[in-house]
């Protein structure tokens, strides 16, 4: 298993705390203006077949893509009502992933985003969905 530290390349813990369920820390940093994700997978993250879980990719996807959300909608409540995923690799405990996001389309209540996973240079999850955000009464 590896044992790299995201934070020597710049990564930072975001400070909202562990993703849902206890999955560990999600991690941030800007790059050429745009936010972009990641997370460090571990051993009680595998499937029976040794590679990480699906459901562990999926909720990486399903957290961070709520945060290009929250910020089209102006940091408006949010939730997810539809989340499309399309595995393209396996991923190996220790595997760091990062995330890149962007909105495709916002509309008063909707927000339409996508996004990609990545290990080092091999794309593992693409990924699309649309958030319904909740304005004030």
């Amino acid at each position: 298993m590896s044992t790299y530290d995201p934070a020597t390349d710049g990564w930072k813990e975001m400070r909202d705390g562990p993703m849902p369920g206890g999955l560990g820390a999600a991690y941030a940093k800007r790059v050429d203006g745009a936010w972009r994700y990641g997370f460090l997978t571990r051993e009680d993250h595998i499937n029976p077949a040794g590679a990480i879980h699906g459901g562990i990719l999926m909720t990486f996807a399903d957290h961070v893509l709520g945060l290009y959300v929250w910020a089209a909608a102006n940091n408006a409540p949010n939730v997810t009502i539809q989340l499309n995923t399309h595995f393209l690799g396996a991923v190996s405990p220790g595997d760091f992933l990062e995330l890149r996001g962007e909105v495709t389309r916002a509309t008063g209540s909707m927000v339409f985003v996508r996004g990609l996973i990545r290990v080092g240079e091999k794309d593992v999850l693409a990924v699309d969905g649309i958030w319904r955000v909740f304005r004030g009464k």
